[in-house]
C-alpha cells in the first residue's frame, strides 16, 4: 500500500508483514485526529480484541501537530506535539491488538480542502488493501469541521470501490455531538459493555489531551453509561455501556444520495417525534 505522504506510518502491533496483517482487518475505523478511534470506533475494537478470526485497523488522517496543549506539554512545539500524539496513538493499537495502524499525516487544513484527491485516493488505497466488512466514521451531524471532512473524504473514497469491494456497513459515530438525539428506530446499537475495562485503559493512553482537564477519558464512559440507562424508560437495564451510530451504509451504495437530505431525514423524524409526542397532551383546539 502506497501513501503519498512521506511520513505517514503504518504500525503493525505484532510485527507481521504489512500485507497480511491489513489482510486480516474486518473492521475498519477511519477518525479525522489520535484518539477519535477509541472514542467512536470503540464497538470495532472490542470485536475484534483477543480473536483470531476477526481483526480492526484502524485510521487516523490528521497528524497531530495542531492538538490543544495544557499541563506538562504546555510548552511542546507543533513537531513534538505531533510525535507524542502519534506514539499514543501507536500504544492505544498496542493495547487493543489492532491488526494494524494506519496514520496519514495530514496537517488539518490540508483535509479542510473539499477536494484533496491525495487523501482520497489514500483512503481508497486503504480500503482496497483491507477489505473490511465494517467501517466506522465520523457521523454526518458531528459538530467539528475536521471530522465532517473526512467523513467527505471517505465517503468519496468508498463510493469509488466497485461493488464487490464495498464493506457491508458503514457506521457514522459519536464523538463531538451524541446521537441520542435519533428516534430508536434509527438508532444502530452498538452494545459494548463487555469491554468496559478495555474501553478505559485505552482512553487513558491519550495523556496528552487528559493532562490539562480536558476529561475525554471520563467523559465517553459516561456517555456510554448514560446511553445504556436513559435507552428504554420502561424496562431495567439489559446493557450496562451502549454507543449510538447512525447507518451510512446508503450513502456508500448510492452515489446519487446527497449526504445533506440524508441527514436531514433523521432529523426530521425527530422532529416529528417531539410534535406526535406533544399533540397527544396538548391538542390543537377546535375553534
Amino acid at each position: 500500500m502506497r501513501l503519498h505522504n512521506p511520513n505517514a506510518d503504518i504500525f503493525i502491533p505484532d510485527n507481521q508483514p504489512v500485507p497480511e496483517a491489513l489482510a486480516r482487518t474486518t473492521h475498519l475505523g477511519v477518525g479525522a485526529h489520535q484518539d477519535d478511534l477509541e472514542f467512536m470506533a470503540f464497538h470495532g475494537i472490542a470485536a475484534c480484541h483477543d480473536r483470531a478470526d476477526c481483526g480492526f485497523t484502524g485510521v487516523v488522517v490528521t497528524d497531530g501537530a495542531g492538538s490543544a496543549r495544557t499541563g506538562e506539554f504546555a510548552r511542546f512545539s507543533d513537531e513534538e506535539m505531533r510525535e507524542v500524539r502519534r506514539e499514543e496513538q501507536r500504544e492505544a493499537a498496542r493495547l487493543g491488538r489492532y491488526a494494524a495502524m494506519v496514520q496519514l499525516d495530514y496537517a488539518s487544513g490540508e483535509v479542510k480542502v473539499s477536494e484533496n484527491a491525495r487523501l482520497t485516493e489514500d483512503l481508497l488505497a486503504v480500503f482496497r488493501s483491507t477489505r473490511p466488512r465494517e467501517v466506522y466514521l465520523h457521523n454526518p451531524a458531528d459538530k467539528h469541521d475536521t471530522h465532517i471532512a473526512v467523513l467527505a473524504h471517505s465517503l468519496r473514497a468508498l463510493r469509488r470501490l466497485p461493488e464487490s469491494e464495498r464493506p457491508g456497513k458503514v457506521y457514522g459515530c459519536e464523538v463531538w455531538r451524541s446521537l441520542d438525539w435519533l428516534v430508536d428506530a434509527d438508532k444502530v446499537i452498538q452494545n459494548v459493555s463487555a469491554q468496559e475495562k478495555l474501553g478505559e485503559k485505552l482512553a487513558a493512553v491519550f495523556a496528552s489531551q487528559i493532562a490539562g482537564g480536558k476529561r475525554y477519558d471520563l467523559a465517553v464512559a459516561g456517555r456510554r453509561f448514560a446511553n445504556a440507562t436513559f435507552f428504554d424508560a420502561h424496562s431495567t437495564d439489559r446493557a450496562t455501556a451502549l454507543q449510538w451510530a447512525m447507518d451510512l451504509t446508503p450513502l456508500m451504495a448510492d452515489e446519487t444520495l446527497d449526504p445533506l437530505d440524508y441527514t436531514l431525514r433523521f432529523v426530521a423524524r425527530f422532529r416529528r417525534d417531539i410534535e406526535d409526542r406533544l399533540r397527544k397532551f396538548f391538542p390543537v383546539e377546535q375553534s
